[in-house]
């Protein structure tokens, strides 16, 4: 049913991600949050949200989960938390539209697993499986080329300490990180697996955190199957992206403080070397933002038949 406000109840709302889903919301007419749940701030109010100062967070247990006039529900859970809830959901009432930010079911073709700029996600989709960060970052960089590569693609990342989460852990730690950079998960890191499946099947990935807290910047390496110049490059992409209002073509390098609190994708700095065959080229997002929060209200979006970059275009968070 067509309605002219649609009430979100959103689980774990005082993660870094459920922080910034709930700023987003403060600019979309539509999507209204009606309810937010935490295991360990129950009761206090929800700080940020201005258009009700009076909401507050409810329990989230499972045994007790309410969604009354609920139409969507965000999974801003970590991962691996969110499968429980997704069948409590679907028995409370199989019609709650659900968005997953964690990486339950980004494997799972029961879902539709979205970067608006990339797939095409039919209109009424009720799960929604949102893509990880450094995935969405390193499968913007491919897409354009997946017609003139046809070897491996090798990508470096490396993302500020909120990538790691709000619970303490070793790529977090400040004591670890102080002029510091952590290589972790350098082989089948689960994004890696992501952009295979996902995308194109031989990629290479390595992560990096570092001591910053937002953003990440992701360098890719191609090998080309036909002879371009940067200057072709470049226009693979503009053409690739036309029309794709939150991805930002440039030649120059993007720099992780371009992107910092904005729902934007920076892509640039196509170096192709002497021989025209090799290719270099940086991809950069806000970890919690265009790769993750913004990219979840896209995807509501496009379910509900707006334009995916509708309300998000700058938004200052």
């Amino acid at each position: 049913m067509v309605k002219d406000e649609y009430n979100i109840a959103l689980l774990g709302g005082r993660g870094f991600v459920g922080q910034e889903i709930i700023k987003l919301l403060n600019f979309h007419p539509i999507f209204n949050l009606s309810m937010a749940f935490s295991a360990s701030f129950s009761g206090n109010y929800v700080e940020g949200y201005l258009k009700n100062s009076d909401l507050k967070y409810t329990d989230l247990d499972l045994n007790s989960l309410d969604l009354n006039n609920i139409d969507i529900v965000i999974c801003a859970l970590s991962n691996g938390e969110s499968t429980p809830f997704v069948k409590k959901i679907e028995e409370i009432n199989n019609s709650i539209v659900i968005v997953d930010i964690g990486s339950d079911y980004r494997f799972n073709d029961d879902w539709y697993y979205s970067i608006p700029e990339i797939h095409n996600m039919p209109k009424g989709t009720k799960k929604i499986s949102n893509p990880g960060c450094y995935a969405t970052a390193m499968q913007l960089a491919i897409s354009p080329l997946r017609d003139v590569i046809d070897s491996k693609v090798s990508c470096m990342g490396v993302s500020g300490y909120s990538g790691a989460g709000s619970s303490p852990n070793e790529k977090n730690n400040p004591d670890n990180l102080k002029n510091n950079i952590l290589p972790y998960s350098l082989t089948n890191h689960t994004h890696e697996n992501e952009v295979k499946r996902h995308c194109y099947s031989k990629v290479s990935f390595t992560p990096h955190v570092a001591d910053f807290f937002r953003g990440i910047l992701v360098t890719s390496h191609f090998s080309l199957n036909k002879n371009l110049s940067e200057s072709d490059i470049y226009e693979i992409y503009i053409d690739f992206y036309q029309n794709k209002k939150l991805v930002k073509i440039n030649k120059k390098p993007p720099l992780i403080s371009d992107v910092i609190n904005t729902n934007y994708a920076y892509i640039g700095g196509f170096s192709v070397n002497e021989d025209g065959e090799s290719l270099a080229l940086c991809s950069s997002i806000d970890n919690l933002l265009k790769g993750a929060a913004t990219q979840c209200i896209q995807n509501l979006n496009i379910s509900f038949g707006i334009e995916d970059s509708l309300y998000l275009e700058d938004t200052h968070i």
